[in-house]
């Protein structure tokens, strides 16, 4: 039997709409691709709705690990209703997590590539911001004004060398970041003392870390982009 419609496009398949591919692009989320409320979150830059899920993930391994009990992972068999909340939650946030993923992950090395030049601009107003400071220390000594000149030739070279080295130690203290919180997540899933006794050395080093690069950030904020 042929109906009106057969008649009028008979042979027209059924298509989803098109939608196109997300992909990564510099600054925006690395795990979906959104550009809203980007922040450095481990390294890396994530949205708030990552972010979000990543925090709550976060709070049940520790909940877990606190009280010694088996890592979060497929199973929801919990001792008491809060427990079972922990991992419901953490169930569902990584679930939304895995729905809203790019499809292709970027390479971690145009991330870090990406970031470098925030990280020279966050150690270049440093740099500014604190060179005031050393040309008047400087030029206190000085009676004279004729020999003013010499100096500031002679402190321009070893400015930019210091900018350099100042933007690498930066770049190695993110990718220091990045291992740190790799071995958290490992020290997270083990049991047993020694176990939290490496934690609480991680979660030590990782917050030497997170307050030098404050440091920078405050400069950066301060001086203005």
């Amino acid at each position: 039997m042929i109906d009106a419609q057969t008649l009028v496009n008979p042979a027209a398949p059924v298509v989803p709409n098109p939608q196109a591919v997300r992909r990564w692009t510099p600054g925006s989320c690395v795990w979906c691709g959104s550009n809203d409320s980007i922040e450095e979150f481990r390294n890396e830059p994530r949205c708030g709705v990552c972010r979000e899920h990543e925090t709550v993930i976060d709070e049940a391994r520790k909940f877990m690990g606190m009280y010694g009990l088996r890592p979060i992972g497929g199973t929801l068999q919990s001792d008491d209703d809060e427990e079972r909340e922990w991992r419901v939650g953490a169930r569902d946030a990584r679930a939304a997590l895995n729905g809203i993923r790019l499809p292709e992950p970027p390479d971690p090395a145009l991330v870090r590539k990406s970031m470098r030049p925030k990280a020279a601009r966050i150690v270049k107003a440093f740099e500014e911001e604190s060179a005031p400071a050393r040309k008047a220390s400087t030029a206190r000594p000085r009676t004279t004004s004729s020999t003013a000149p010499a100096p500031t030739a002679a402190v321009a070279p070893a400015k930019k060398l210091d900018v350099a080295a100042l933007e690498g130690r930066v770049t190695g203290l993110l990718d220091q970041l990045t291992k740190v919180d790799s071995q958290i997540t490992l020290a997270e899933a083990a049991q047993g003392l020694a176990a939290r006794a490496r934690l609480n050395d991680l979660n030590g080093q990782k917050a030497t870390i997170l307050r030098t690069l404050a440091a920078l950030e405050k400069a950066r904020r301060s001086a203005g982009e």
